[in-house]
């Protein structure tokens, strides 16, 4: 099914306000969807960027050409679609101005939630032309890449954050700019005299990791599991930084969908519950079931959530024995043996 953002983004093309690429050249897609339909006359390549691994897996079942990274350049054009996080969608901007050859057209699609509106004024203020329209619940815009846009680029892109003075993260990462409350929680109840191997699951940039990796020295190895590209990889310096020692694994995985090829003597996770705005335990209750799957028996599962979050019929109908560490007042920890 089509989103609407994405009959957005196609819009311009679809009527004729703006010329579809032709045969021969190549578009750049930011933030790729399924479920396009390409205009008439649409005969250019496109080749879809998405770091999200549930995403990029659907494109790939759609037959698209896809990477979690951007590459290249002398792009005819970029199709940028909004997110929620403002400084992805300026990184994106930036990307496209790199990317995108002088003179090709930038267009951009989202909701009002994304701040489209926002962003439109801002790349107006620049008097770099183009024009809006909008469609299906949401706005397109578009403009022409300008001959020298380096100070723009500069502005836009996005600079890595420090979070405590050791870690980096980025805009669109899970508490980028923060240690996250729950995640606190659970590091603070991590075992001292664990020696097996472990798995971080949904690592983000790697807090928990490192956490593991100083309060039990003796841990064998730690395997990160995480469904963002991006965080993935900033997970991947954090250790390196902060844990040099213990030997790692990376793992570009949606473990609602794929199973790790390791079993573990211990998992730890702090699993997300948004795909969209709303909540969904389906999602934390789905690497649960997968945890338990991947431990050795006898292993442990350890995780934090909110506490409204219904995971103990889940941790019941998945584990052998199963409890409560301890709460606080918006978090709780489960540990669960298999």
């Amino acid at each position: 099914m089509t989103s609407d953002k994405v009959k957005t983004l196609f819009h311009p093309f679809d009527s004729g306000v703006l010329s579809p690429p032709g045969e021969g050249e190549r578009v750049l897609f930011l933030a790729a969807e399924t479920g396009y339909r390409l205009p008439e006359g649409f005969d250019a390549e496109l080749v879809c960027v998405q770091p999200n691994r549930p995403a990029y897996r659907a494109l790939v079942s759609a037959g698209a050409t896809v990477t979690p990274f951007v590459e290249g350049d002398d792009y005819a054009a970029t199709l940028i679609l909004c997110g929620k996080h403002r400084g992805e969608n300026e990184n994106r901007i930036a990307e496209a101005l790199k990317r995108t050859r002088i003179g090709g057209v930038i267009v951009v699609a989202g909701t009002k939630e994304d701040g489209i509106q926002s962003l439109r004024k801002r790349i107006g203020a620049l008097e770099w032309g183009g024009d809006s329209m909008p469609k299906y619940h949401g706005v397109a815009f578009w403009f022409a890449r300008p001959e020298d846009p380096a100070a723009e680029i500069e502005r836009f892109a996005s600079s890595p954050v420090r979070v405590e003075g050791r870690f980096d993260a980025a805009p669109g990462m899970f508490s980028h700019d923060r240690i996250d409350g729950g995640s606190e929680l659970l590091a603070s109840r991590l075992p001292t005299d664990f020696s097996g191997h472990a798995a971080d699951f949904g690592a983000g940039w790697g807090y928990l990791s490192v956490m593991l990796a100083e309060r039990a020295p003796g841990v064998k190895g730690i395997d990160l599991f995480e469904a963002d590209y991006h965080a993935l990889e900033a997970a991947r310096g954090n250790l390196k930084a902060n844990a040099p020692k213990v030997p790692t694994r990376f793992h570009w995985q949606d473990l609602t969908q794929e199973a790790p090829r390791d079993h573990y003597d211990l998992v730890v996770m702090n699993p997300p519950f948004h795909e969209t705005q709303a909540a969904d335990p389906a999602l934390g209750a789905a690497m649960i079931a997968m945890a338990a799957k991947s431990l050795k028996a006898g292993g442990r599962l350890m995780l934090v959530a909110n506490r409204g979050l219904p995971y103990e019929p889940t941790m019941n109908a998945t584990f052998k024995e199963w409890g409560e560490t301890c709460r606080n007042a918006r978090f709780k920890i489960l540990w669960g043996r298999k």
